[in-house]
């Protein structure tokens, strides 16, 4: 992997996705927020329905490495049903780099956003009966017994993404933040003003489909939003990039 801003030399994914301080940029009222995607060279984030087949090794390297650096990992229900999400950190090695290096608990914690609780208990996350998942949400159906620990947040009407985020720091003690997806809670994370940083992969190749991008859906009347690019990577033909919310 080829640093080439700042600073062009080589580099790993080891090395430059490790010891980033996330969670020492927490919010005094909530935790701060980083997004990891990859896209196509047409700006889509799947292929196929799944967003697996854009990004490789290297790419996974990269998003395993940024779990790492954060105290929880959120996702939406329509990712955890197509990519049956399973132990969040499922690398021993890398959990105990949680532990030692960056001085985090031992698994992150897994926070789920769904407004019907239509998730698929099958998976991985809830029978795996590792770390802890928290979910939000605006149903009020019951859930079913997990191996995993998992607890819930009901919202009425629908989540509010702000009293999510203010629940995580005030009553979890989160600090940062990691949400993979999909566009569609990351459209809304944008939206809601609560993104401080992207790392965006961006693959040579196109998706050639009417998958989401992005961020999916409107924004009504938020206006441009002002990115700082942090740092680019180049490895086989991919570009890795790491993006800091301008504000103020």
């Amino acid at each position: 992997m080829d640093r080439l801003l700042p600073d062009p030399g080589p580099t790993t994914p080891a090395e430059q996705y490790s010891h980033l301080g996330l969670v020492e940029l927490a919010h005094a009222d909530r935790p701060y927020v980083v997004t990891n995607f990859a896209l196509t060279l047409d700006g889509r984030a799947t292929i196929g329905g799944r967003s697996g087949p854009i990004g490789d090794r290297t790419d996974s390297e990269v998003l395993h490495r940024l779990r790492t650096e954060v105290d929880a990992v959120m996702i939406g229900a329509g990712t955890l049903r197509v990519e049956r999400y399973g132990r969040v950190v499922p690398d021993e090695a890398l959990r105990g780099w949680r532990e030692r290096a960056e001085e985090l608990a031992h698994d992150p914690l897994a926070v789920i956003v769904t407004d019907t609780l239509d998730l698929p208990w099958d998976a991985g996350l809830f029978t795996a009966g590792y770390g802890r998942v928290l979910i939000f949400t605006s149903s009020d159906a019951e859930l079913p017994a997990t191996a995993t620990k998992v607890r819930v947040v009901r919202h009425e009407g629908r989540v509010e993404l702000g009293r999510a985020m203010a629940t995580l720091r005030e009553e979890r003690g989160v600090r940062a933040v990691l949400c993979e997806g999909g566009p569609h809670l990351h459209a809304n994370l944008v939206a809601a003003d609560l993104v401080d940083e992207m790392f965006v992969t961006l693959a040579p190749k196109l998706a050639l489909n009417q998958g989401p991008g992005l961020l999916e859906d409107g924004f009504g009347g938020h206006g441009p939003t002002d990115l700082e690019l942090v740092w680019l990577l180049a490895e086989s033909g991919q570009l890795f990039a790491r993006y800091r919310v301008v504000r103020g």
